[in-house]
């Protein structure tokens, strides 16, 4: 559809509020938003005077035609929304991470049930708590909450195994109450694991206060003993509450935000609060456009984090006004039966928690973008010294390894901007050159098979490298330019000049002209390092290749003849020469007819033709 076709579409939408798929000519979707009124804002898109930033304009410019979905109000426009982001993952929105690697703890129910760890929710009627940090996390959890409450972590199935063994350690040891003796019973079970629920759940202070009212009546009706046990639950769930590290985010009552934008990353730091102690932290990191607001990007970040969480904080403290607060709160308690409070506060201790959370997105954006800026910097560089049109993304380097005139290999590296990608490495056997020993000639062959498989559509050589390094001077640069320029695929080519300790000191193009790496240490390292490891992959594979040649055998060649068979000759005839003097007579005493035969006529071919 065109530009004037689809702002005629969106012209023909209800003022209602709903959610809008843009899609490309493929029908992919590239971008999901929603609004309070669709019309007036799907049609803001596609008029003519519309001040767009720079993503928005190259979103528009790949949308063929676009999809909406009517819902009846913004409360289910941001649930439908949050939903179909990570249904489609669209290039043009803000991404997090999805929850596929946070493991979640499940609880089935039935008789003696356990929690157990699993990847992610499904529709069998389970309750479902987390997700966690990790799997160590969530195990270290499950360990800790069954401690508190002494129950069970060992492999026994109840009620099958009541009374068939004694009480493990865990029993001895004060962790377990033995639950494979009969006692206590299945309702006390029951209600332990309610309380552990409970716990996992987020509920914290009201399963503590319980407990304590529990404790306080038995004391008041002279049962001591219960009153003990259940004051001695009631502080293992205390610290339980405090243990951030091993339960990250289940007990925090306040989730602070910090946010950060850097040069090429942005991040956000979420500070976990539990009376007034900051009791954990989690970080992450994403892309935003440059001329994205930071409201925009928190907004965006805000829904993806808490509309997938199962257990929810009491107040979540922003940097940043959003647009959609009070929806995002309404969702937010209506998910967790309570009031959630979302603010923006100006001074006091919570602002102070709000520094402390930017501080945190920050450092961790700039710890971890540093390398990245100095990568594309180095690249940048390098683009710029061998004058090439863009930053290179894709850089192939050969090298030709022989031991005279036997083993002739080469070495296919390549490096996906500045690091080794592995798996894209091939290395080359001669077939044309066997005679001897000629770099030239080989990597002509090299060169000229790469470049056939990549035309012939083979995936494994695809796509062609930015620019090709060839380990050698000019001349072995001309031989590349020639073979490039042969099959139409013109390429920049540049030759790796080594220095008295063979380590590369300049690239020298095929017309002579030297580029000195010296100028930019990060570039000088990049090129040694591309160097040495075509060097080493080369040397390697012609190790494997020449030792493999060391200890061939003439019967190799003999059809029929395996290596079993190869052990009954070399052990009746002792030696090669033996072997190859016998006649079919004695070779067939001890192989097979055809094989004896096989062996015979190998072996004297030339007297056959005499």
């Amino acid at each position: 559809m065109t530009k004037k076709e689809l702002l005629q579409k969106a012209n023909e939408l209800p003022l209602a509020p709903g959610v809008y798929l843009m899609m490309d000519k493929m029908g992919k979707v590239i971008y999901v938003g929603k609004a309070k009124k669709l019309r007036n804002r799907v049609s803001q898109y596609f008029q003519e005077n519309s001040s767009h930033n720079e993503k928005t304009r190259r979103m528009v410019s790949c949308v063929d035609h676009f999809d909406t979905i009517f819902v009846s109000s913004e409360f289910e426009a941001l649930i439908l929304e949050n939903s179909l982001i990570k249904q489609h993952q669209p290039h043009y929105n803000i991404l997090l991470k999805d929850d596929k690697g946070y493991p979640f703890v499940r609880f089935a129910g039935g008789a003696y049930p356990r929690f157990t760890m699993v990847s992610k929710p499904a529709e069998d009627g389970a309750r479902y708590f987390g997700p966690f940090g990790g799997r160590s996390e969530t195990r270290a959890a499950i360990d800790a909450v069954c401690e508190a409450f002494k129950l069970p972590t060992c492999t026994h199935s109840f009620p099958r195994d009541i009374g068939k063994e004694r009480p493990c350690l865990n029993h001895h040891m004060n962790r377990c109450d033995g639950w494979c003796r009969g006692e206590p019973g299945e309702e006390e079970y029951q209600n332990r694991m309610e309380q552990a629920c409970q716990l996992l759940s987020g509920r914290y202070r009201q399963l503590t206060r319980t407990l304590r009212e529990e404790m306080e009546q038995e004391a008041q009706t002279l049962h001591f003993e219960r009153a003990a046990l259940l004051r001695d639950r009631m502080r293992a769930i205390e610290v339980l509450g405090k243990r951030q590290k091993v339960i990250a985010g289940i007990c925090a009552d306040t989730d602070v935000w910090g946010l950060h934008r850097g040069a090429s990353r942005c991040g956000y730091a979420v500070l976990h609060v539990e009376d007034g102690s900051v009791t954990g932290r989690e970080t992450d990191l994403f892309t935003a456009p440059q001329d994205e607001t930071e409201s925009a990007m928190l907004s965006a970040v805000l829904s993806q984090y808490y509309l997938n969480k199962a257990v929810l904080p009491h107040e979540i403290l922003l940097p940043y006004e959003t647009e959609e607060i009070d929806e995002l709160a309404a969702v937010l308690a209506a998910r967790a039966g309570r009031k959630v409070t979302i603010h923006v506060p100006q001074r006091g201790e919570k602002a102070e928690l709000l520094s402390m959370a930017q501080r945190n997105a920050r450092e961790d954006v700039e710890r971890v973008t540093t390398a990245q800026e100095r990568e594309s910097r180095t690249l940048a560089r390098l683009a710029e010294m061998l004058s090439l049109p863009s930053v290179p993304t894709r850089m192939e380097s050969y090298d030709i390894s022989n031991t005279g005139a036997s083993d002739i290999v080469a070495s296919m590296v390549v490096y996906a901007g500045a690091k080794p990608q592995k798996s894209a490495y091939r290395r080359f056997k001669m077939k044309t050159v066997t005679e001897h020993p000629d770099d030239y000639a080989s990597m002509d062959e090299v060169l000229t098979r790469r470049l056939q498989r990549y035309l012939d559509g083979d995936e494994k050589f695809t796509p062609l490298p930015d620019v090709m390094l060839i380990d050698g001077g000019a001349t072995h640069a001309q031989v590349a330019e020639r073979v490039t320029h042969a099959m139409g695929l013109p390429l920049p080519i540049f030759g790796m000049v080594k220095d008295d300790r063979h380590r590369t000191r300049a690239l020298i193009t095929a017309q002579g002209r030297e580029i000195d790496l010296h100028a930019d240490p990060a570039v000088f390292a990049l090129i040694g390092q591309i160097q040495e490891e075509t060097h080493r992959f080369a040397i390697t594979f012609h190790h494997e290749s020449h030792s493999r040649s060391a200890v061939k055998s003439p019967l190799d060649d003999v059809p029929g003849i395996g290596k079993a068979r190869k052990a009954v000759l070399l052990k009746s005839f002792r030696s090669m020469k033996a072997i190859c003097e016998a006649d079919a007579e004695a070779l067939a005493r001890v192989l097979p007819r055809d094989a004896a035969d096989a062996v015979y006529q190998h072996f004297h071919k030339e007297d056959e033709k005499t």
